[in-house]
């Protein structure tokens, strides 16, 4: 039963010739216990027989401003996740009115008498506000449950792996309270702690290239703390699993935590198919086809966070190590390689190895809150990335090798990142200011028969200005970045400096009724990678070879989005429309030279993309189940220096979503895959269909579940179609295919909580910066 405390200001004003549009109501809300301010609290005023009139939500400092009132009395509601909803009464308003600060209580009852409905998001220019429904919260077991539950557009949540990801790719960047997390961290969140989840499907400038960012806002504890496991674990103990144990402890206004996860793969049931055809120099044509036959697959995958952080009421300093380690002792192909014009014509092959990277960085972050609503920011990002690679490629008849290949490669990366940032609030408006350098050097050995050892640095400076504001009911943020990057080889030769002009703008209207209208509309930077710069040579197989290209240079991306959303009871709808042209792309090509193949990469003329998706949601019907519906098409074209390709893939989507008392159900099923094209080359995304039932008793919830039971094989497509080398190729995984699974998880926590403050920077660099070969 939610409580309320009525509060009553009486205001008397007679002011003649005031006209009504230009009365403003403002206001300051803060938590009553810290005094600090509450951002993103609900506001909205009522006639005083509750009837609405008109609402907002305060700012980032805790500020709220209803413009174009009419004279006269009304009621003021004041709401917000884990507090008592406020009233003020406002009698006789004539002029503009600035009220005492609002100090909101928590409730005493605890969160979990506090019912939210489906309706509780807001929509803003550059995010989605997003407080989970009381069913929400008590159905999930941890925080990738409860996003998996509230079906945001376009994320998707592996039901096996836990991994999320964005329809169309790209970065999604997860944060607990605005410090960039990993999805074990947020495996780790009591879903009663998490107050709200802030999606950022249109990236401001801070966040670089991120496709979109997904920020829980939780509380933090004062005292005591939690322990948490997670367990997802395959029937076969040996083919899968993805376990994660955390705990944290508070001490007054310092706070430790430690996260440990892994995700261990095995199986000797995978293999591939590939139909090739080479057109070499001599104007002959070879066509192979390769039919695997079962092979071997390992992986291991750790990850370990160490994380101190202090707080108070104007600094905050956090202290992050992190480790990850990836180790791939087996990933082999095996099968016979045919002449397809010659059938008798056969070799043997075996393409494997074993593949080793870790990374190992230390964060530093330092906010402080200044007076008059200022903010600055400094984060330093250092990090070492290791890369140790072994392929090995052969081709043998009767036991005598014909091509044996082994590709050794040992990389060792060293990079730090800087960045700080200024911002000015005042009233509806922002200003922010930041600087971003991130240095990286390179040195990694390649021996293939040669040695190549090369030793690279790279700089990428970012200067920029954005300023968000209003007009009317129109929202707008305009800003602009400079980018200055430049590359550096140990023996001087392709050496450069190039420059950019990074201009962003956003628009955002509030329609009628609960629907809104936005347009994006962007130039990014994108800058070739280390390992494409390599001026290094490796054999992939008897007829061909990959080589890096020192001269390659930075592109820039042009993108515009029309984003169009409506929402009514049951019943939410996001349109969108997105247009890419990036000139100058940096895509593969191939290249005849003498008897052999050369894959290398260039600048080509440009890439092209356009995506129109569709997301339909309904529910929660009765506070038990909701369906969503994805679906959209996208339209690739690679225009190459020799070479131009069309790719259309019409793509759908299907979740459901049940809960009922203490039984939990998820259901997904992509009927077509999405598939993605860059210069030659499609890759496309498995059917894929789950079905996952839970049961939660107190702090523990139990459930099995099935991954592709439809499905007698796990299998994903690729295809190249280069006029040189054009392949079809199909991965298969028959463990992927009906693998049945149990999961577990167990979290308890205790101590008194508060609303905690966040970083507004997070940096990493994870990019070995090592060229790999491979079919």
């Amino acid at each position: 039963m939610k409580q309320a405390l009525l509060t009553s200001l009486l205001i008397c004003s007679i002011i003649g010739g005031i006209s009504a549009q230009n009365i403003e109501l403002k206001g300051l809300v803060r938590e009553a216990k810290s005094n600090e301010a509450l951002a993103f609290v609900n506001v909205v005023l009522q006639t005083p027989d509750s009837v609405f009139v008109t609402g907002t939500v305060s700012d980032d400092r805790g500020k709220f401003v209803i413009p174009k009132v009419k004279p006269g009395d009304y009621r003021l509601a004041l709401s917000y996740m884990g507090y008592m909803t406020q009233y003020i009464e406002v009698s006789g308003l004539a002029k503009n009115l600035t009220l005492p600060d609002i100090l909101m209580e928590e409730e005493s009852v605890g969160l979990e008498a506090i019912t939210v409905t489906a309706s509780a998001t807001t929509s803003r220019i550059d995010r989605k506000l997003v407080f989970p429904t009381e069913q929400q919260i008590n159905a999930s077991s941890n925080g990738v449950d409860l996003l998996q539950r509230l079906m945001l557009p376009r994320i998707r949540v592996d039901a096996l792996t836990r991994a999320v990801d964005i329809a169309g790719g790209g970065e999604v960047q997860l944060r607990i309270n605005g410090v960039k997390v990993d999805v074990d961290n947020i495996m780790a969140l009591l879903p009663q702690d998490i107050i709200r989840v802030e999606y950022h499907d249109n990236p401001g400038l801070r966040y670089g290239n991120a496709a979109a960012v997904v920020d829980y806002i939780v509380r933090r504890h004062e005292t005591g703390g939690n322990l948490g496991v997670n367990l997802i674990d395959a029937f076969n103990l040996q083919t899968f699993d993805k376990n994660s144990i955390n705990g944290r402890i508070n001490h007054k206004k310092s706070e430790f935590s430690i996260n440990y996860g892994h995700l261990y793969t095995n199986t000797h049931q995978m293999w591939r198919d590939n139909e090739e055809v080479f057109r070499l120099a001599d104007a002959s044509v070879l066509r192979r086809k390769e039919e695997g036959e079962p092979g071997h697959l390992q992986r291991f995958q750790q990850n370990l966070n160490l994380t101190y952080n202090y707080l108070n009421e104007k600094r905050m300093l956090n202290a992050t190590v992190r480790y990850t380690a990836d180790d791939k002792p087996h990933e082999d192909f095996r099968g016979k390689l045919y002449n397809m014009d010659s059938p008798d014509d056969y070799v043997q092959v075996f393409d494997g190895g074993k593949n080793n990277t870790s990374n190992l960085a230390l964060d530093l972050y330092y906010q402080e809150n200044l007076k008059n609503d200022q903010t600055l920011v400094v984060n330093l990002v250092g990090t070492n990335n290791r890369a140790d690679n072994n392929r090995i490629y052969t081709e043998s008849r009767d036991g005598v090798y014909l091509t044996d290949i082994n590709n050794l490669v040992v990389g060792d990366k060293y990079s730090w990142i800087g960045e700080g940032i200024y911002e000015k609030q005042t009233g509806n408006n922002r200003f922010s200011a930041g600087l971003r350098h991130t240095q990286s050097y390179a040195d990694n050995t390649y021996r293939n028969g040669h040695d190549y050892n090369t030793r690279m640095q790279q700089g990428e400076t970012f200067l920029y200005g954005e300023w968000k504001g209003r007009t009317g009911k129109l929202d707008y943020s305009l800003g602009t970045g400079v980018t200055r990057y430049t590359f550096s080889r140990e023996d001087g030769t392709g050496d450069y400096s190039y420059y950019a002009v990074n201009p962003r703008l956003n628009l955002f209207l509030p329609l009628s009724g609960q629907s809104s209208v936005r347009l994006t509309a962007s130039l990014n930077s994108h800058t070739p990678s280390l390992a494409e710069l390599s001026a290094v040579e490796q054999d992939i197989d008897s007829l061909q070879i990959q080589r890096g290209n020192p001269d390659l240079k930075p592109s820039l991306r042009y993108q515009t989005e029309l984003n169009y959303e409506w929402n009514k009871g049951l019943f939410y709808v996001n349109f969108q429309e997105r247009y890419t042209y990036q000139p100058s792309a940096v895509m593969e090509e191939r290249l005849l030279e003498g008897d052999r193949i050369v894959k290398t990469w260039n600048n080509q003329k440009d890439w092209q993309y356009l995506n129109t998706n569709l997301y339909l949601r309904v529910g929660p019907v009765k506070n038990i189940l909701m369906f969503g519906l994805q679906g959209g098409l996208n339209r690739y074209i690679s225009n190459g220096n020799n070479y131009r390709h069309v790719y259309n893939n019409p793509y759908l989507f299907m979740d459901v979503s049940g809960m009922y008392k203490n039984f939990m159900l998820n259901a997904s099923y992509g009927p077509l895959s999405w598939g993605n094209f860059y210069g030659e080359t499609m890759t496309k995304e498995s059917p894929y269909h789950s079905l996952m039932l839970g049961y939660k008793y107190r702090n523990a919830n139990f459930g099995i579940g099935v991954t592709n039971p439809f499905a007698n094989v796990h299998r994903q497509d690729s295809e190249s179609r280069s006029e040189y080398a054009s392949y079809k190729r199909s991965l298969y995984i028959n463990d992927s295919a009906r693998l049945f699974v149990f999961t577990f998880s167990w979290n308890v926590t205790f101590g008194r909580s508060y609303q905690s403050a966040g970083k507004r920077l997070n940096n990493s660099d994870d990019n070995a910066g090592v060229m790999s070969v491979g079919k």
